[in-house]
């Protein structure tokens, strides 16, 4: 899902890495939406650590080490988050405290949404991660159950993005809706 990659390229960090963030964001968005009987977002911390945390941090540095300071900024900070979020799953804090956490990193996100020069695509799937993350945290704030559903819904919605864009550049799928597939870009 580079900026450059069109559909048909090979594999690369930033396809691992939205493979990363897509099936964390699914695991993440599935539990707190609770469509899935005894699944909650707790039974997402493990991958949320591994996969979503240590392994995104480092595609992010190898991003960066590879001159791609967009991807590198996203998958290291987004990794940060996961890392944290599930070294502090199930530890005693207040709402606030936790509705502050998400609201923090709903700001990168928000840069993220801003900065992606990856099309409707990249944009959508950052801001659909800073609309789940703003949702989470107001359920947080208000204790409100509905809104956390809300979130995990779009939080679902947005690791499908992420999923279809990286499995998109390794099929040699079409990326960009209304265009012929030799003429589809990868969005980041």
């Amino acid at each position: 899902m580079d900026n450059d990659v069109s559909a048909g390229s090979t594999a690369t960090t930033s396809t691992l890495g939205h493979l990363a963030l897509g099936l964390t964001l699914l695991a993440f968005g599935i539990g707190h939406t609770g469509v899935i009987d005894g699944v909650s977002a707790a039974d997402s911390v493990l991958l949320a650590m591994y996969v979503g945390g240590a392994a995104l941090f480092l595609l992010g540095l190898l991003e960066y080490r590879g001159g791609n300071g967009f991807n590198g900024t996203a998958f290291a900070g987004l990794g940060v988050f996961w890392f944290t979020w599930a070294k502090g799953a199930g530890a005693e804090v207040s709402a606030e405290a936790g509705g502050t956490f998400l609201v923090l990193f709903a700001l990168l996100a928000l840069s993220l949404t801003v900065a992606s020069s990856g099309g409707l695509f990249g944009q959508g799937m950052y801001a659909l991660l800073t609309l789940s993350l703003l949702l989470l945290a107001i359920s947080a704030f208000a204790e409100s159950g509905g809104l956390a559903k809300a979130g995990g819904w779009v939080a679902a919605v947005s690791g499908l993005l992420a999923w279809y864009g990286a499995t998109a550049a390794l099929a040699n799928w079409p990326m960009a809706l209304g265009r012929s597939r030799r003429g589809a870009v990868a969005a980041s």
